[in-house]
């Protein structure tokens, strides 16, 4: 069991949503990034999603393409975002952390070294977003042997004729994508959102959460209420963009997190 499922369990038992959140590694630079991480369970997060930044972020908007490029100027690098790993692992060693980013410098440090050195800095899911299931050979077959999660993302495009593909090989948890097109485009609708989340319930055991839109409590409460929790991440990467001190963005998360807990 990967402190992924520990952490699942452990919600369903006290009859609690999950709080996911997302930072990018080394935004604006490693310090305050850690700072900020090394704060977010505190603040009620239950999973923490590290963005490792990449010079080409196709699924991401704006505000997450702006960040990534802040911490490549810092001087930003694999070896660096497991190094925060470490680190964080240095005071915490139950919060989950989940990897997101994209294949190229996985592809570039060689899968079997990558897996290795994630593994023993801590690291304990992987979202991968430009590898389709058709390339599970690739990273996601090798990771869940490695005992890294693997999670598959399901977005309003995925029919029933997909989803069984999608589902195949995901573990941990199954991030359904409450909007088509980019991270931050556009406000996430329980209503809509509700109906989606049943129909892949209906295929797996796997926990649903749900991202893309969410930026308030309200939303948070909803999204979480129709789902199995929800993840932040623009919303909070903005709040680091603007310069807010890090005390501010915990307390900003802080009330995600109540959101979400409150379903």
């Amino acid at each position: 069991m990967t402190r992924i499922d520990a952490t699942f369990a452990k919600l369903k038992a006290e009859g609690k949503k999950a709080f996911v959140s997302y930072i990018m590694a080394g935004d604006p630079d490693v310090e305050t990034s850690l700072a900020v991480m090394k704060g977010l369970p505190g603040a009620g997060v239950d999973i923490i999603e590290l963005g490792l930044p990449f010079t080409d972020p196709m699924a991401d908007g704006s505000t997450i393409q702006l960040a990534g490029q802040r911490a490549l100027a810092h001087g930003m690098t694999l070896d660096r975002t497991l190094q925060m790993v470490r680190d964080f692992r240095a005071d915490n060693n139950e919060t989950p952390i989940v990897l997101m980013g994209y294949y190229n410098p996985i592809y570039s440090r060689g899968v079997d070294t990558f897996l290795t050195q994630a593994k023993e800095a801590g690291i304990d899911g992987l979202i991968i977003v430009d590898l389709p299931p058709e390339e599970d050979d690739e990273l996601c077959i090798p990771a869940q042997k490695a005992g890294l999660n693997f999670i598959r993302l399901a977005t309003p495009t995925t029919d029933d004729k997909r989803l069984p593909k999608v589902l195949q090989n995901t573990s941990g948890f199954v991030y359904y994508v409450s909007i088509t097109g980019i991270t931050g485009a556009a406000a996430a609708q329980a209503a809509d959102v509700a109906p989606e989340v049943a129909r892949i319930k209906a295929k797996t055991d796997i926990p649903v959460i749900v991202g893309f839109g969410i930026r308030s409590p309200d939303t948070s409460r909803e999204i979480a209420g129709v789902a199995d929790g929800c993840v932040v991440g623009s919303a909070i990467v903005s709040e680091i963009a603007a310069g807010k001190s890090t005390q501010d963005v915990l307390a900003f998360v802080k009330t995600l997190a109540d959101g979400a807990h409150s379903a």
